[in-house]
């Protein structure tokens, strides 16, 4: 196929840049950065100002109105927790979390990574106002840990790619199963139960073979989403239960389809051709046939999850990150960084999630339960162990669970503990796995 000069200048480049695994690691970081020097910056009135404006949807008597802050932790971050449901959905189905001898051994490796950081909290937090924080250092950012690991390349076996993506998948399910049980206000049981009986509606659909994303969209959104928004559990829990009801098989079966393949491409071969640059009609035919088939040849899980990769990793994260990563540093910065909330935060993620790791990994492998694959050693465990302290997005959509009210203090030292230990567990742990490839 020739390629214009655009394509080469411009939508070939780009192309690269977005489909690399590193890429939605890098935006989401200097996301931060752009938010951390506007909320330092002279311009830090106008930063924080903005997310305050209200955005309301109003239909007659009905209204819908919160900030734009609001909207971007309870709207955006659906769409994140849809993909994020996806995700968990395919690896049950069919990848790391599929068998039980495979899942294992992240699974444990996630839940003491979940245990040991909410321990350490407590244990600097358990008898002051700040207690319900304990579930900011139990979670692992998939984006930024994937990120730095790709960007050792070839250093590190793809087996410890495929370990830390699984650790951190089931520490995302771990992450939203503590969301909806323990950061949820006072639930409004008629709007529960309308929630489920939309639920209801797109697990009958998926049965009865509804495969249309505008349905599940449309239910999904202005149904389960809306009346979870109105239930007092967390509206982003609808993104993951929507995500759930996604069909996962393929219309048209993979023989079938390599059969009408061939067909299309026989009957395309035969037919007349123009010597304009225009298709005949029967050329069009054929191609949307083809368009057609192998559309059913996907699963519309995996058409979802692939489409929408791009929408949360170059929109929905960084707009978080904008909105939620502006801290603006006091003179008490010591005070601040130093406070029970941030020391907490800091060990927890850091020494609580290695301990975690690494302690649950050899419980595992010395019981025989499970073992390490045969091309990793106990220095990569140890490197993803500190990856995996890296808790930025998710630990920071807890904070603001977790102190939603007259708690702007501890929101500042939660931040500034989640920076500092994402920092050091993501610094320490690229120089360890970087050095072991050296070394052998």
């Amino acid at each position: 196929m020739k390629k214009t000069p655009i394509d080469k200048i411009l939508i070939d480049p780009m192309s690269r840049f977005i489909n690399k695994s590193t890429t939605g690691g890098v935006v989401l970081f200097l996301s931060a950065v752009v938010a951390l020097i506007l909320a330092n910056s002279p311009l830090k009135e106008a930063y924080h100002h903005f997310w305050q404006h209200e955005f309301a949807i109003k239909f007659d008597s009905f209204v819908v109105s919160n900030n734009l802050h609001h909207w971007v932790n309870d709207g955006l971050m659906a769409i994140f927790f849809f993909v994020v449901g996806l995700e968990l959905k395919r690896e049950m189905i069919a990848g790391e979390l599929s068998r039980p001898k495979k899942a294992i051994l992240p699974l444990m490796a996630a839940l003491g990574g979940m245990i040991f950081p909410a321990a350490i909290y407590l244990i600097f937090n358990h008898d002051s106002n700040a207690v319900g924080g304990w579930g900011i250092p139990m979670a692992t950012d998939i984006a930024f840990a994937l990120g730095i690991l790709y960007l050792l390349g070839d250093k590190v076996p793809v087996s410890l790619k495929v370990f830390l993506t699984a650790l951190a998948i089931a520490d995302d399910l771990g992450a939203v199963l503590v969301i909806a049980l323990f950061y949820t206000s006072d639930i409004d049981t008629n709007s529960l139960i309308a929630g489920g009986i939309f639920l209801l509606i797109l697990l009958a659909a998926n049965r009865l073979g509804v495969r249309a994303p505008v349905f599940y969209g449309i239910i999904g959104i202005g149904g389960l989403w809306m009346a979870f928004l109105f239930s007092g559990v967390h509206a982003t829990i609808a993104g993951v239960l929507a995500a759930f009801t996604i069909p996962a098989r393929t219309k048209v079966r993979d023989k079938k389809y390599v059969e009408k393949l061939r067909g299309f491409i026989d009957e395309y071969d035969n037919l007349e051709v123009r010597t304009t640059r225009l298709k005949t009609p029967q050329q069009q035919h054929v191609l949307e046939q083809v368009r057609i088939y192998s559309k059913a040849a996907l699963t519309p899980l995996q058409r979802l999850e692939h489409s929408m990769h791009s929408l949360v990793s170059f929109f929905v994260m960084p707009v978080f990150a904008l909105a939620n990563a502006g801290v603006t540093f006091s003179g008490d910065f010591w005070s601040n960084i130093t406070s029970s909330v941030s020391i907490g935060i800091i060990l927890g993620l850091v020494v609580g999630k290695f301990i975690g790791v690494v302690a649950f990994t050899k419980l595992m492998t010395k019981l025989k339960i499970a073992s390490l694959p045969s091309d990793l050693t106990w220095k990569h465990i140890y490197g993803v162990a500190l990856l995996a302290s890296i808790g930025f997005t998710m630990s920071l959509f807890i904070t603001e669970l977790a102190f939603k009210t007259n708690a702007e203090e501890y929101i500042l030292e939660a931040k500034m503990g989640i920076f500092a230990a994402s920092m050091i567990g993501g610094t320490l742990g690229y120089f360890i796995l970087k050095g072991i490839k050296q070394n052998t």
